[in-house]
């Protein structure tokens, strides 16, 4: 029988809740620039706002980041996957 070979996370309520709050605001940061777009704003203005909303996702992508190397990455090492660093690997190049 084939297992499957679906990845999964557990989070705990809070650390759902922190990572939603982000997610939220920078779904905030989308309508605001749609917003802008809508009401003919200056370039500028938008550029900046969506300068703020890439380094909203990029500090989400980092905290999500940290947690994957101190629970997914250590447990997988030590359980002997070490094909989790082929994997970790893989995530700072799509990060460059």
């Amino acid at each position: 029988m084939e297992q499957c070979c679906k990845k999964t996370k557990v989070r705990t309520k809070e650390q759902k809740k922190a990572l939603n709050a982000r997610i939220n605001r920078i779904a905030g940061q989308l309508n605001g620039v749609k917003r802008m777009i809508d009401e003919d704003r200056y370039c500028d203005d938008i550029l900046i706002q969506l300068a703020a909303i890439d380094k909203s996702v990029k500090s989400l992508s980092a905290v999500i980041l940290e947690n994957h190397m101190h629970t997914c990455l250590i447990e997988n090492i030590q359980t002997g996957n070490l094909d989790v660093v082929d994997e970790i690997v893989d995530l700072f190049k799509r990060f460059q």
